[in-house]
């Protein structure tokens, strides 16, 4: 096989907690996550030597800033086969939106090059990769809806949550995850998620008490800064969204539905006045060929 194609997906945070900040400059983190049926797709291409990436958007990086070239230069690091990749990238993930998407670029790289090169590394191996380059790529080899404890790379796989309807809503501005860290003040925090009461509600797949349990400690920052973010979910409350929140450090906001009507009622509201609004649905593992 000289060549392979991943369809890999963004994620949203049904919940996240914040613990402490840690001496090395990282936080404890207690999070639910969850992919959905929004994806890019990677296509991987063996070479005799060399990295490249081929991106169409201008504002996605086609050198070593890129997340994705960085998976490949520590996967080529451990494999014992000389080798190269051209990895060529489409995107429908918006980038720094909260949704994972540069993490599940490089989990399909690191995915996509094993295969190719005959499986030479185990999957402890991948996973200790995927590590180095950031808790949420860890998370996407599998996806799913799992709970991260640690800096986020402590996983536990929770029972899959299928077919839920989602929206989701960027706003036109990027909002950086280490200025939201930089700036959070856990002693501001009002709200934190009860994470037991959540898994709970996964567990008896109780999508009602699961929308009105969540809660993203992130917020504080975010919507601090951001007023507008709060709109959105008080218009997605309006709209009938069973609950709403702010998706990683955001900016991107979804809402839970009860079905698919409701949810695309809502989407078609909102995308009067944004351009980034997506109708998706929760996928478990094995839903997607990543």
């Amino acid at each position: 096989m000289k060549e392979i194609a991943l369809s890999m997906p963004a994620k949203i945070n049904l919940s996240i907690d914040v613990k402490k900040k840690l001496a090395n400059g990282y936080h404890s983190v207690e999070m639910i996550m969850q992919t959905i049926d929004l994806f890019d797709t990677i296509t991987v291409e063996k070479e005799n030597k060399g990295i490249s990436i081929d991106c169409a958007q201008s504002y996605v990086p086609n050198d070593q800033r890129n997340i994705a070239w960085k998976a490949a230069e520590l996967f080529f690091s451990e494999c014992p086969y000389k080798g190269g990749a051209r990895i060529t990238l489409k995107k429908n993930i918006p980038v720094s939106a909260g949704l994972g998407g540069g993490s599940t670029d490089a989990a399909g790289v690191l995915k996509a090059l094993n295969i190719l090169y005959d499986n030479c590394l185990k999957d402890l191996q991948i996973i200790q990769l995927s590590r180095r380059l950031g808790a949420d790529v860890t998370f996407f080899l599998a996806g799913g809806t799992q709970l991260a404890k640690g800096i986020g790379d402590e996983l536990t796989l929770l029972p899959c949550l299928v077919g839920i309807d989602v929206v989701l809503v960027k706003p036109d501005f990027p909002v950086s995850t280490r200025w939201v860290y930089e700036n959070l003040d856990l002693n501001l925090v009002e709200k934190r998620p009860d994470t037991s009461k959540m898994i709970g509600a996964i567990e008896a797949m109780d999508v009602r008490l699961l929308a009105r349990s969540m809660e993203n400690v992130l917020e504080s920052v975010t919507v601090k800064e951001y007023p507008e973010l709060q709109t959105i979910m008080d218009r997605f409350t309006e709209y009938g969204a069973l609950g709403s929140r702010m998706s990683g450090s955001g900016p991107t906001v979804f809402g839970l539905f009860y079905d698919s009507p409701s949810a695309e009622a809502a989407r078609e509201k909102f995308l009067k006045d944004y351009t980034h609004v997506y109708h998706c649905r929760t996928i478990g593992r094995g839903d997607f060929n990543g």
